[in-house]
């Protein structure tokens, strides 16, 4: 792990780079699985400037997905409201069949733990990229 990543984020490991998902991502992120047993819980990190597509976490009952943020600074936004801005400390509840995205702001490194909430038929549905256009007119 380089110095500078260690000093940012001293509690939860950076993880690998993100290859399996890389499609979905504008910019580099990295995932490290946190918990896998009972409810899976991965340290999702982000380059400054990455950020998610718009998605979905699908579910019948139930479902959806939580994040905590815990280093840095970055972006949530769902589909049809203000995108809204992280800090450490920020918990965002989001529930199945919403549409949204998030990630890093433009100049700062962001880490948050994505936990999937257990629900019934959940499966998650990628969609387009947010565009740099919308991306940029964020402060």
């Amino acid at each position: 792990m380089k110095p500078h990543r260690q000093k940012i984020f001293p509690f939860f490991p950076v993880g690998d780079k993100n290859d399996a998902f890389a499609q979905y991502f504008i910019g580099q992120s990295y995932l490290a699985p946190i918990s896998t047993t009972q409810v899976p819980v991965f340290n999702v990190t982000f380059e400054p400037g990455c950020r998610n597509n718009w998605h979905i976490h699908h579910a019948k009952n139930g479902g959806g997905q939580m994040l905590i943020c815990v280093a840095g600074r970055g972006w949530y936004q769902e589909e049809g409201k203000e995108a809204q801005e992280l800090h450490p400390g920020d918990v965002v509840n989001i529930p199945a069949n919403v549409k949204h995205w998030h990630g890093a702001a433009k100049d700062c490194w962001f880490q948050h733990l994505a936990v999937e909430v257990p629900g019934e038929g959940g499966k998650t549905e990628w969609c387009e990229a947010v565009t740099d256009d919308a991306y940029c007119k964020l402060p």
